[in-house]
């Protein structure tokens, strides 16, 4: 069992979710808006995925992109990154996939696949 972090309205998060139903693959979903990412959460999970703490963010994202990110984020610490990312669930990249062993962020199917067949 995963844990599955979406926003129903996106469409990637639908077609992540459908790939998840089509494969059988059981999961915990979770609302990001509902239910945002903590900060220990979001810290725990990067630790855990191997990827830069800039691929949690949802660089496309209408916010993202209001607050002027893609700029400020190159002289902020990680600890500030991270309680940026735990302030709104609409800055963080989605879905999200939570595993014992791994963290998916983006929905990537050749990925999913790897990691969860």
């Amino acid at each position: 069992m995963v844990l599955f972090i979406e926003y129903p309205k996106c469409s990637t998060c639908q077609k992540a979710k459908a790939w998840l139903d089509k494969n059988k693959i059981e999961y915990i979903d979770r609302h990001i808006k509902e239910n945002n990412p903590s900060y220990d959460e979001l810290k725990e999970w990067h630790s855990r995925s191997g990827y830069e703490l800039k691929k949690f963010f949802n660089t496309s994202g209408l916010l993202y992109k209001s607050l002027g990110l893609k700029d400020k984020l190159i002289s902020m610490s990680d600890d500030e990154k991270l309680a940026l990312l735990s302030s709104d669930g609409m800055l963080v990249k989605r879905p999200l996939i939570i595993a014992d062993d791994f963290v998916l962020v983006g929905f990537k199917e050749a990925e999913w696949e790897n990691k969860l067949k």
